[in-house]
């Protein structure tokens, strides 16, 4: 196999590499019952006329499975930080007690875990949406190398390899959304 096609394949690795990595933060995203700092990395907190992500200006922390302590760096952005996390809508009721806030993360309903593991699937798919396009990019690469002297058996070598990684990928993601699914509906 060329050089030439050696690189572009590797190229699409390290992209479809990144989009699997994108697709798991968006998992992290998604609660799944317990509570995780990074169910409020989507707050934005006013900070000096500029909307700043909490995590810049509070500690958060979880001590255990339902709470979530959130520790300001300056005591007067508690009521700053408790708007926010309101406004933001993640169904948490923020209590202030002067120097933390407190949030009691709810138990999931059934219901709501069903609504959360349709997001899982949507994400996943969006995922194998840019494995699949970052396929087509590099097939489409690899087929005006023919230009650049590449011979035919090449070509179909290079976008078999292609194939390849791209159906390793979506395995990748399956994974990930399924144990995601698994988080998710265990009570």
């Amino acid at each position: 196999m060329s050089e030439l096609i050696k690189k572009l394949i590797a190229d699409a690795k390290g992209m479809m590499d990144k989009a699997v990595e994108h697709t798991d933060n968006e998992f992290t995203k998604i609660r799944a019952g317990k509570a995780a700092p990074a169910m409020l990395d989507v707050v934005m907190v006013e900070y000096y006329g500029n909307p700043t992500p909490l995590s810049q200006v509070a500690s958060v922390n979880s001590p255990d499975a339902r709470t979530l302590v959130i520790q300001p760096w300056e005591k007067p952005l508690l009521s700053a930080i408790e708007r926010a996390i309101m406004e933001a809508n993640l169904g948490f009721n923020p209590q202030n007690d002067g120097t933390i806030i407190r949030i009691n993360v709810p138990p999931l309903t059934e219901e709501r875990r069903r609504d959360l593991v349709k997001r899982a699937k949507g994400e996943a798919e969006n995922g194998k949406v840019s494995v699949r396009n970052i396929r087509k990019d590099t097939n489409e690469k690899i087929k005006k190398l023919k230009s650049e002297s590449v011979s035919d058996d090449e070509i179909k070598t290079g976008e078999a390899e292609v194939q390849k990684l791209t159906d390793s990928y979506m395995v990748k993601i399956d994974q990930l959304v399924e144990l995601k699914e698994k988080d998710i509906m265990t009570v």
